[in-house]
């Protein structure tokens, strides 16, 4: 690997590590590259060089965010009980994190407009989550560890939104909600195994 590649790299990690921290703390909308680009010390036009739009940039932090959850919780395990102990444990995470959960509750609430430039990856990203629990809530149903009369397409779709709601709730108030003991007990009443 040459220098000049690795100092690219580099410049291309703390562009988006800047933006992650704009984004959290002004929203999308309420940031701009110039901005990016002054907190890392560079021209507007030498951001435009690694990143030519504003959308590129917000691409670029959503991926990394869903690459390091992925890499870190080995979400791509086989269906079934893991998967869902990789979702606590994703929580388990994002309470000493919260910070990107602040940046993904925003950006979450903002992209739902379908002119938003994130609209289609949280699109993405809400059919990929959906599709991996309800595959594993399916599994479980299957082998008799899910509760009878516990429909996996429901129970997947609360849990997605319970997930989401206990992150904005816990962000507002975090002394007053449980996020990962209230996943737990979601979890637990609708299986017949421990969690």
């Amino acid at each position: 690997m040459t220098g000049g590649y690795l100092k690219g790299r580099i410049r291309r990690e703390d562009i988006i590590t800047a933006a992650a921290a704009a984004y959290g703390e002004l929203g999308y909308h309420g940031s701009s590259l110039r901005e990016i680009a002054k907190r890392v010390g560079i021209s507007h036009a030498g951001l435009l060089y690694y990143f030519p739009t504003k959308e590129a940039l917000l691409a670029a932090v959503l991926e990394r965010r869903d690459s390091e959850d992925s890499e870190r919780e080995q979400l791509t395990v086989p269906p079934g009980l893991e998967v869902l102990r990789h979702f606590v444990a994703l929580a388990e995470h994002n309470v000493r994190h919260p910070g990107i959960v602040d940046l993904y509750s925003r950006l979450a609430a903002e992209a739902v407009a379908a002119d938003h430039p994130a609209h289609e990856y949280f699109v993405r990203h809400y059919r990929a989550a959906r599709a991996g629990v309800h595959e594993s809530f399916a599994v479980l149903a299957a082998r008799g560890e899910l509760r009878e009369g516990v429909d996996p397409e429901l129970a997947t779709l609360t849990f997605i939104a319970l997930m989401d709601g206990l992150q904005v709730q816990w962000l507002t108030v975090p002394g007053d909600v449980d996020l990962v003991g209230s996943l737990r007990f979601y979890l637990q009443n609708l299986l017949t195994v421990p969690i």
